[in-house]
């Protein structure tokens, strides 16, 4: 559902550009200081908040942060800090790994005063619960008609937080998800929005920016969590366009098969099958338009099996349910591709 409910959001196409995560598993985890800065100094914000030149709302603007980026605490004034702001804008050095959106929106780090509200350190009491619930809340704003400017950004980035500073709580793995699957979501709409969507071939198109999924699959090898990124990261090698050739059903077919066998009890192993079993059913329209009877007959027996592996091995999914339908379709002579009326 929380997916479905970012695929509707239009706001979720402006999302700013961002450097991806890092996180590990708790084994797996090495101290990460590339900012040169002191971890217990790092802090992330659940608003905006304004930089300013001194600890005095009436002094010169410097700069914005905004919820989910990162500032460096230097000193304290009653009810300001000095931070060095926005220092996470250079913390991904390695350019083949960069989005294919540009960095326009990011700012030199700037030195300055903020008010003492709303500033979660790695620290912070129940901070991961804090991180993690910001975050959620704001996911769940990005979804509706008219959401928040930057809502599914600062989303991606609590969770980012939640799951860096805090590697060690039960919260970790689920926060470091979301965050890789909100940014997914947001550059999946806005990969899906150019004309190369429509190519037949997937190299023919922008790929989605998925070193989030892979790190989710190192660092958690074995989870629901690598299950999900996996099946995820599917999208990039599907075709844009069937132009009504049987050549992508087929392709993808034995991409989501290969997909249920490699993650047989996931969360998205009946979804996996059932797009399977779609496909074989489009394929004997295909086929059957074609006149290749042999070729037609050969899907429909793969379509069939197929939704017969998935009433027995999920037989209360709606998935196998839909399966089932499309394999009585098929079976009477309903094209499931194009239109069936007779």
């Amino acid at each position: 559902m929380r997916e479905r409910h970012l695929r509707r959001s239009a706001c979720c196409a402006a999302l700013l550009a961002v450097a991806c995560f890092s996180s590990t598993s708790p084994a797996q985890k090495k101290k990460d200081n590339r900012s040169g800065y002191d971890r217990s100094a790092r802090a992330t914000l659940l608003h905006e908040a304004i930089v300013y030149v001194a600890a005095d709302p009436e002094s010169q603007r410097v700069s914005l942060v905004t919820p989910g980026h990162e500032v460096v605490i230097v000193d304290h004034s009653g009810p300001w800090v000095k931070v060095f702001a926005n220092t996470d804008v250079e913390e991904d050095p390695d350019e083949d790994s960069k989005p294919i959106f540009g960095d326009e929106d990011n700012v030199t780090p700037a030195s300055g005063w903020i008010r003492d509200k709303g500033v979660v350190t790695p620290t912070t009491p129940g901070g991961d619960a804090i991180l993690f619930g910001a975050a959620a809340n704001l996911e769940e704003l990005a979804s509706q008609p008219h959401a928040p400017k930057g809502a599914a950004g600062a989303a991606h980035m609590l969770y980012r937080r939640a799951a860096d500073y805090f590697p060690d709580s039960p919260l970790a793995a689920e926060a470091a998800w979301r965050s890789a699957d909100v940014r997914w979501q947001i550059e999946r709409l806005d990969t899906r929005s150019l004309p190369s969507a429509k190519e037949q071939e997937a190299y023919l198109r922008p790929q989605i920016y998925d070193t989030d999924m892979k790190r989710i699959i190192k660092a958690y090898p074995g989870s629901k969590y690598a299950a999900q990124a996996a099946f995820e990261m599917l999208d990039n090698k599907l075709c844009g366009d069937w132009q009504g050739l049987p050549k992508c059903p087929e392709m993808e077919t034995g991409l989501y098969e290969k997909y249920a066998q490699q993650f047989p009890d996931g969360p998205k192993t009946a979804e996996a099958l059932y797009n399977a079993a779609y496909r074989q059913g489009v394929v004997v329209t295909m086929y059957t338009v074609e006149e290749n009877k042999k070729k037609a007959d050969a899907a429909n027996a793969h379509l069939q099996s197929i939704a017969q592996q998935m009433k027995a091995k999920f037989p209360q999914s709606d998935y196998s349910a839909r399966a089932a339908s499309i394999a009585y379709r098929v079976q009477q002579g309903i094209p499931i591709y194009g239109t069936d009326r007779d």
